[in-house]
């Protein structure tokens, strides 16, 4: 099954009486781009998640947060950071001196700064308490992959209804594929006329004919087109990890139609090379998106 490469998932590990949360979100990218932020006690085990994420998710920019519920776990001792503090104080002093402009409650406002208030939690873990979070990691890392799944089959739906609007496009061009051919032939005709009069050689127009619209004739393009088409949808259906291959056949797809509309040479067909490259700009866009 094809997958996106846009997902969100999410796991609660509760150990030693507190709650940590495990959230994981992905985006397309070209390669695997995994930024992390984890509570210190669990920094050490960076590596072995990265690790689980990048053979889950192959590809994408991945964001991935190990954090503690401070709402729903059981309020721990606070120590203040004397130095910082006294370093924050100094600086709101300086603005006052320079701004007249002198803060409300600077005490609780100091408090807030980064770094001033460190928890009494020890960094280090249990094996139970990492068991416990390490199956959080996994079920988290499984929902997005989930996510990931229920986002490619709505992929996979979007590229047949477009790669269908542009099988019936390509068929739609054979009438006036015919009709075009006699158009230009009479219009050749018509001004040979006007500017020669009759006295040429009818033979060797013909044959000037056969040549100038061999030229024209778009029958190789609309096989190769049809070939892609068929190339595109086959390739969706060996599964996910095939997004680049079907970005490449969507350009291929791209080099036959605009050779199409430059062959034309008439208002109706390239009416319909214009509707083809909609529909293919609008694969272009989603293809990025897909593993």
């Amino acid at each position: 099954m094809l997958q996106s490469m846009t997902g969100y998932g999410k796991a609660v590990a509760e150990t030693g009486g507190r709650k940590v949360i495990v959230e994981i979100k992905s985006l397309n990218s070209k390669a695997m781009d995994i930024s992390t932020r984890i509570m210190s006690a669990y920094r050490e085990k960076e590596l072995d998640i990265r690790s689980r994420i990048t053979a889950a998710l192959e590809r994408g920019k991945v964001d991935f947060s190990l954090y503690l519920d401070t709402q729903n776990t059981p309020q721990t001792s606070q120590n203040i950071d004397l130095g910082a503090f006294m370093n924050y104080q100094k600086m709101f002093n300086e603005v006052t001196l320079k701004t007249g402009l002198e803060p409300e409650d600077e005490f609780s406002l100091i408090l807030r700064m980064p770094d001033v208030m460190s928890s009494s939690q020890p960094d280090e873990v249990s094996d139970e308490d990492w068991a416990a979070v390490s199956d959080a990691v996994d079920r988290a890392i499984a929902a997005l992959v989930e996510y990931r799944k229920v986002e490619g089959a709505a992929l996979e739906k979007k590229f047949r209804e477009k790669i269908s609007n542009i099988s019936e496009l390509l068929q739609s061009v054979a009438p006036y594929e015919k009709e075009r051919v006699a158009k230009i032939k009479e219009r050749i005709r018509t001004s040979l006329q006007e500017t020669i009069g009759k006295d040429y050689d009818e033979n060797r127009f013909e044959q000037e004919m056969i040549y100038y619209i061999e030229k024209l004739d778009i029958s190789e393009e609309k096989q190769r087109l049809a070939n892609h088409l068929d190339y595109f949808i086959k390739t969706m259906e060996e599964g996910h990890g095939q997004g680049k291959k079907l970005g490449f056949i969507a350009q291929e797809m791209g080099r036959e139609i605009n050779t199409l509309g430059s062959k034309s040479n008439q208002a109706e067909m390239q009416n319909i090379v214009v509707r083809m490259k909609d529909e293919l700009e609008q694969i272009k866009e989603q293809v990025l998106n897909a593993m």
